[in-house]
C-alpha cells in the first residue's frame, strides 16, 4: 500500500486559497475515482474537489473552516501500490510563522468593528483571506507589493503576510508618507460603527450565512467608495418581442437551448460599449485603466435567495447564439453551484435583470472595480404616442425602463446618459430580420 497527497487543485488567476466547507467522506471512508471529497470555498464560488484515486481517506489534514493553499495537501489516502505521490508535495515556505498570539488577532470575523479601511488596485492578487488580513492589519498596498510571496508566481500567502505583520515593527517603512499617499486610491471608504439594534419577544435572529456576509461587505464597499448617479429611459421593444417570438422556438429545436431577451440586451450594451469605451475602465489612484477586453457581468439570483455575478468572457466576439448559449450555461451552473472560481472573476461591466421579478426599474450598486451597471426592467404593455407620416396616433406598445448607474469620479452625466441613450436606440431600432 502507499500514501497519496490530495492536493488544493488550482482554481483559475488570483485564486490562490480557499476555506473547507464539509468533507463529503469521513477518514477510514472508501473513495472512488473522480468522488466529490470536500465542498470549498473561495470569494465567492463553492465547489467539489473530486479525487484523481482511489483509496481510503487515512487522514484529514484539513478541517472545516480551515483555509488552504492551492498546491497544498488537505488529505491523505492509502491507495494501491507501492511509494507516495512525492512530485505533488506540499508547497514548502521560508517564512517562519507567528505566534498563536498573533494569529488569533489577525484571524477574527471579518464583522468586527474595523477602525480603517483599506482598498487595493486590480493588479495585485489577493485572495480574500489575504485581503481582509491586509485590511484589519492597515496594510496599504504599496507595503503588500514589499512583501516576496511563496505562492505560484510569487504571489502573497496566508503564511506570507502573517509573517510580515509580525516582524512589522522590525522592518523599516517602506515608503514616505507622502510617497505612500500618492500610491493609494484617491477614496477610501469610511468606517461607521453599526447601530445597536434592540429585540422584542418573538423576533428571529438569522444568522447571515458566508456568502451573505461577503454580499454585505462588498456592498458596502462600493457606495463607499464610488459616488454613484443613475440615469433613467424607457424604451419601445416592440420589435425586440417580436422577433424573439417569432425566433424562439426555431432557434430551441436548432440548438437545444432557450432564447431569452437577455443575449439581445447583452448585445445592445456591448454595441454601446464599443461607442463610449471609456465606460469599459476601472480605477487605479489617480489612473484610469481602459480595459481591451469587453466581459460582461450577469447579476443572478440563487435558490438561497443570494446574488451572484456570472461573467460572459469577450462578451464583443460573440454572436447572438454564442450570447444565448453563454448565459444559459453560466445562470444553469450558478444555480446549481456548478460555477468555477474564474467563472466569476474579470468583468468589466455588469447587467441586472430585475424585471425577472416584475419590477419596473432600479438603482443597482456599481460592483468594484468596475465603473458602471445597468438594470433592466419588466416589460409592460402601455398606449404609447407614435409619430407616422399620417400624424401622431396611439397605439399598445411594449415598453421597458432601463436605468445606468454609473461612477461620478470618471463617467460623467453626458457621457453615462449617452451611453444608456445608444442601448435604447440600439433595442428600439431593433431589426426585425437579425439572424441568430
Amino acid at each position: 500500500m502507499a500514501e497519496y497527497k490530495l492536493l488544493l487543485p488550482s482554481m483559475g488567476e488570483g485564486v490562490m486559497e480557499a476555506t473547507v466547507i464539509t468533507w463529503l467522506f469521513n477518514e477510514g471512508d472508501q473513495v472512488k475515482e473522480d468522488d466529490s471529497v470536500v465542498e470549498i470555498a473561495t470569494d465567492k464560488v463553492d465547489s467539489d474537489v473530486p479525487t484523481p484515486v482511489s483509496g481510503k481517506i487515512v487522514k484529514i489534514l484539513k478541517q472545516k473552516d480551515e483555509v488552504a493553499k492551492v498546491g497544498e495537501a488537505i488529505a491523505i489516502l492509502e491507495i494501491e501500490g507501492e511509494g507516495g505521490n512525492t512530485a505533488s508535495e506540499e508547497v514548502k515556505t521560508e517564512t517562519s510563522a507567528p505566534d498563536a498570539a498573533t494569529i488569533q488577532a489577525i484571524e477574527e470575523p471579518l464583522n468586527a468593528t474595523a477602525t480603517s479601511h483599506v482598498e487595493f488596485s486590480g493588479d495585485l492578487y489577493l485572495s480574500p483571506l489575504v485581503k481582509s488580513i491586509a485590511q484589519q492589519e492597515n496594510i496599504s498596498e504599496s507595503e503588500l507589493q514589499t512583501i516576496k510571496g511563496s505562492g505560484l508566481e510569487g504571489r502573497i500567502t496566508k503564511e506570507d503576510i502573517l509573517a510580515h505583520v509580525a516582524n512589522r515593527g522590525n522592518q523599516p517603512a517602506p515608503q514616505s508618507a507622502a510617497v505612500q499617499a500618492a500610491s493609494t486610491p484617491a477614496v477610501k471608504a469610511v468606517s461607521t460603527p453599526a447601530a445597536t439594534i434592540s429585540t422584542a419577544t418573538g423576533d428571529e435572529i438569522i444568522p447571515m450565512d458566508r456568502m451573505r456576509k461577503i454580499i454585505a461587505e462588498n456592498m458596502v464597499k462600493a457606495k463607499h467608495i464610488a459616488p454613484h448617479v443613475t440615469s433613467f429611459i424607457e424604451t419601445d421593444v416592440t420589435n425586440v418581442v417580436k422577433w424573439r417570438a417569432k425566433n424562439k422556438d426555431m432557434f430551441e429545436k436548432r440548438e437545444g437551448e432557450k432564447l431569452t431577451f437577455m443575449p439581445i440586451f447583452v448585445k445592445a450594451i456591448v454595441k454601446a460599449i464599443q461607442d463610449f469605451p471609456m465606460i469599459n475602465v476601472s480605477i487605479n489612484g489617480d489612473n484610469i485603466i481602459k480595459k481591451k477586453n469587453i466581459n460582461i457581468g450577469m447579476a443572478t439570483a440563487l435558490p438561497d435567495g443570494n446574488l451572484i455575478v456570472p461573467v460572459i468572457k469577450n462578451a464583443d466576439q460573440l454572436s447572438l447564439s454564442g450570447l444565448a448559449k453563454a448565459i444559459n450555461d453560466l445562470a444553469y451552473r450558478a444555480r446549481n453551484k456548478k460555477l468555477r472560481p474564474e467563472d466569476t472573476q474579470g468583468a468589466t461591466y455588469t447587467i441586472s435583470n430585475v424585471g425577472s421579478f416584475g419590477n419596473l426599474m432600479g438603482t443597482p450598486i456599481i460592483p468594484q472595480p468596475q465603473v458602471a451597471i445597468m438594470a433592466i426592467g419588466a416589460i409592460v404593455k402601455k398606449p404609447a404616442v407614435l409619430e407616422t407620416k399620417d400624424g401622431d396616433v396611439i397605439a399598445i406598445r411594449q415598453l421597458m425602463f432601463m436605468s445606468h448607474s454609473y461612477d461620478h469620479r470618471v463617467v460623467d452625466g453626458s457621457l453615462g446618459g449617452m451611453m444608456l441613450k445608444h442601448v435604447h436606440d440600439y433595442l428600439q431600432n431593433w431589426d426585425l430580420n437579425t439572424e441568430i
